[in-house]
């Protein structure tokens, strides 16, 4: 449900769930899609701060992952990251 001051581009409001390092004021300009596509360490966006959701955090896109790109972008950044990289590969371990 949007606010009273967000419009539909999600712009208007922040949408960050945590302490961001991006002005206030640019945050309520932003899209929301911009928000979410900021790394939670950044500007979190996610149900729990540092659980970053909506996007995949395979390398490469998405595709060095044989995980379906649909739930990779719905897993937090925590399971997909606890995934062995020869399934997922995050580039981290």
């Amino acid at each position: 449900m949007q606010s009273v001051n967000e419009n539909k581009h999600g712009q208007g409001v922040s949408h960050a769930t945590g302490e961001s390092h991006v002005p206030h004021k640019i945050q309520e300009a932003a899209p929301q899609g911009l928000e979410e596509a900021l790394p939670d360490k950044i500007h979190p966006t996610g149900a729990e701060p540092g659980q970053s959701t909506h996007r995949t955090h395979a390398k490469d896109n998405g595709n060095a992952s044989i995980v379906p790109k649909k739930l990779q972008e719905k897993l937090p950044e925590s399971i997909e990251r606890a995934v062995p990289n020869i399934i997922h590969d995050t580039g981290k371990k």
